[in-house]
């Protein structure tokens, strides 16, 4: 019986915190990310935080996404499921980087 009791503690409060995972991180449109790096590169260019090389790197990276999202789109005119689960984890690495960049502990000197 306890662990019945248990595992229906459980389950209601997994049940009970999805709503508020969903709404945490919303999905975000291909154009949003872009607008959303192409932001935090500028930011970390204007802090020091990244260098013009390393944001000229990034800036490549996400312009190579956006001309792969319009060979994607060449062949049908939507995005696959399979299409936008490949630019969506692209983007995370991308996202990633440029993380990664802005907290090396290479500040720019002014």
């Amino acid at each position: 019986m306890k662990r019945l009791a248990l595992s229906i503690a459980v389950v209601s409060v997994v049940l009970a915190a999805a709503p508020v995972a969903a709404s945490a991180a919303p999905w975000q449109t291909i154009n949003q990310r872009q607008a959303n790096l192409e932001r935090r590169i500028d930011q970390g260019v204007r802090t020091g935080e990244l260098s013009r090389p390393e944001a000229a790197r990034v800036r490549d990276q996400v312009r190579d996404l956006a001309r792969l999202e319009v060979q994607y789109r060449r062949s049908g005119g939507r995005l696959t499921p399979a299409e936008r689960a490949d630019l969506d984890a692209r983007f995370d690495r991308v996202s990633q980087r440029v993380y990664a960049q802005k907290h090396d502990r290479q500040v720019r000197r002014y």
